[in-house]
């Protein structure tokens, strides 16, 4: 197989004279890089290189991407199984509002259920389409992996029952809002 210079000087493209002096400044070239000692740098190297750095780039930001992925599949799961192994049955005639963003919703649940989220006991999680009570150190659980999912949990007064000025003023038993 004859070299590309051969085949060109085939064609007629180059003479003798022109393909010697290519071969002299090519071994010039070659051997100023031997010598020196910074190296000739090649382009195509060079692209190469910046090529392989980028795509290196790219795949990192995809790994995590995945792994972020995974990560939030994970806790999903996480808190998928402690709603289901710490759920509260409801079960009861009396209407308990509670807001989810900004609407009012409400569960039908029993006048105990809403004594003991009112005293913060229980807490109400949300799961897909779903309302669930469960007990809240759940509720705490599941709101170190997402707050999103906790929707009502009682507050903790700090007024106490001897600085409250209304403590003279009992609540009535049917009164609901």
């Amino acid at each position: 197989m004859a070299s590309l210079q051969d085949q060109l000087k085939q064609a007629g493209l180059i003479d003798e004279k022109k393909a010697k002096q290519a071969n002299r400044a090519k071994r010039k070239e070659e051997k100023l890089a031997r010598k020196s000692k910074d190296p000739v740098i090649d382009a195509g190297k060079q692209e190469l290189e910046r090529a392989r750095v980028e795509k290196t780039a790219r795949d990192k930001a995809l790994n995590q991407q995945k792994n972020e992925r995974a990560q939030r599949k994970a806790i999903s799961a996480q808190i998928k199984q402690l709603i289901q192994t710490n759920a509260i049955t409801k079960a009861g005639e009396e209407e308990f509002n509670f807001s989810d963003g900004s609407k009012i919703k409400h569960i039908w649940i029993s006048k105990q259920q809403i004594d003991q989220l009112s005293k913060g006991v229980i807490a109400i999680v949300k799961q897909g389409d779903q309302y669930i009570m469960v007990p809240l150190r759940v509720a705490e659980k599941i709101a170190q992996r997402d707050a999103g999912r906790v929707l009502f949990k009682a507050e903790k007064s700090v007024i106490s029952d001897e600085d409250d000025p209304y403590a003279q003023f009992k609540i009535p038993d049917d009164l609901m809002w």
